[in-house]
Parts: C-alpha cells; structure tokens; sequence
C-alpha cells in the first residue's frame, strides 16, 4: 500500500547571520519554497530566515507550530496532523540541524511511529564541522553537551572526559554558553593535563570563524578573546 502521507522535511538553518545560500544547498531552498507548514523553535526568527532564502513567499500562508522548553508534550503529535493530509511539514532549526544539539528529536520519533518519512537535508553542523577541522579522532567521539556551572563540578567533569579520551580513544565533545566560554578555557587550561589537545572551534561558518588545536600548555599562552561567540571545545588525551 502506497504510503500517501506528507514528508517530514529536518531543515538545516546558517550557524550565523550570513547569506543562507553561502553555506546551505540549493535542496533547503527547494523545500522551503514548496512547504508551508513548520515546526520551529521561535516563530520571529524562523520567518526572518524563511522570508531570507524565499523572498517573494507569503508569510501569512505559513503555519507555524513552536517547539521549545515551555512547549508541551501532549501537543507534539498534533504539530503533525498535516502529514496525515498530504501535506509536508518542516522542522526548522534555529542554528544548524534539526535535533542534533537542537530540539527536535521527539518529532522526529513521532513521525516514525506514525510512518511518516524522515527526510535530513544536509547542512552546517557545528559539531561535525569542528570535529573535521580539529585533527582529533574522527572515528570515535562523543558529544556531551553543556558541562556543570558549578566551577567545581565542571572541573571534576572535564578530568572524567580527559580521562575516557585516553582511555576510549576518543574525542570529548562540548559547548557551553557563549558569555562563558572564556572561563570554560581557563578551568580546562587550570585542571587538565598539559599535554592535552584542546580544540577551540569559534564562530564556525562566519568570517570570523576561529579553529584553533594546541595543548594545555599552548592554551595557557592564548590571548584570544571568545566571550559572547559561539564556541564548541574538543579535548583529547593520547
């Protein structure tokens, strides 16, 4: 039987206020121009990008659903009721890919277990792109996420990842948020070995993009500046 539902559309969004088509393909734009329904995180921002990459599109015939931490579980399903009419839906990122660092993931899941095809287009993802450019293991890494506020137990939690880097070969992945990513450096030059490789991926996709690996030791020698920048750190201990 021919599965006459419409897609579910992960639309990639820019990691910064550049020109969309600089860093996304043309398969993002196709998709926003034939998709009036979306799932996003916040409905300003989203229809600035969309009315961006499609100028001459209607914003009064979208239909925006919000998906963010006020949003509750129990409507999720229906931000779908589209797909059961044919219709496309899009869930749009608000940096990068959808459900990857991002929310997202219990649509997606919905849309399994309803049946509804997934389809990822591709596009900028932090994570990846910092990950390619740092010279670290690409074959194993994991990503963690934000780290403890509390200056102690982020300490604790930067040697337990310093640790299962040397122990898993493995590449340690985090953010943290922007206004501190200068303390972020200071705790992990303060309490991790010298030797350890650290990777400082800053504004990633922007002209001011900022890639940097040394060692502890190195770091402890740096002058540059990341406060307010979004930034993602890898660490990893031989």
């Amino acid at each position: 039987m021919t599965n006459t539902f419409g897609k579910l559309y992960l639309i990639p969004t820019t990691l910064g206020d550049n020109n969309p088509l600089e860093v996304l393909p043309v398969t993002v734009k196709n998709t926003i121009e034939k998709t009036n329904v979306f799932i996003v995180e916040n409905e300003k921002s989203a229809r600035r990008f969309i009315k961006k990459i499609t100028p001459h599109k209607k914003q009064s015939e979208l239909k925006l659903y919000t998906l963010n931490k006020h949003t509750e579980s129990s409507e999720l399903p229906t931000f779908l009721s589209a797909c059961s009419q044919g219709i496309d839906v899009g869930l749009l990122s608000e940096a990068g890919c959808p459900a990857i660092a991002d929310p997202g993931a219990d649509i997606v899941n919905i849309a399994h277990n309803e049946n509804i095809t997934v389809v990822p287009l591709v596009g900028p993802s932090s994570i990846i792109m910092a990950l390619m450019a740092s010279g670290m293991n690409g074959q194993s890494f994991a990503f963690n996420g934000y780290l403890p506020i509390d200056k102690q137990e982020r300490k604790k939690e930067l040697l337990r990842l310093e640790r299962l880097s040397q122990q898993q070969n493995q590449s340690q992945l985090f953010i943290e948020t922007p206004y501190r990513n200068n303390a972020m450096l200071e705790d992990i030059c303060s309490c991790l070995n010298e030797y350890t490789l650290v990777c400082v991926a800053c504004d990633i996709t922007l002209p001011t993009e900022y890639i940097k690996t040394k060692t502890v030791k190195e770091w402890k020698k740096n002058s540059a500046d990341f406060h307010k920048r979004p930034a993602l750190f890898i660490i990893y201990k031989y």
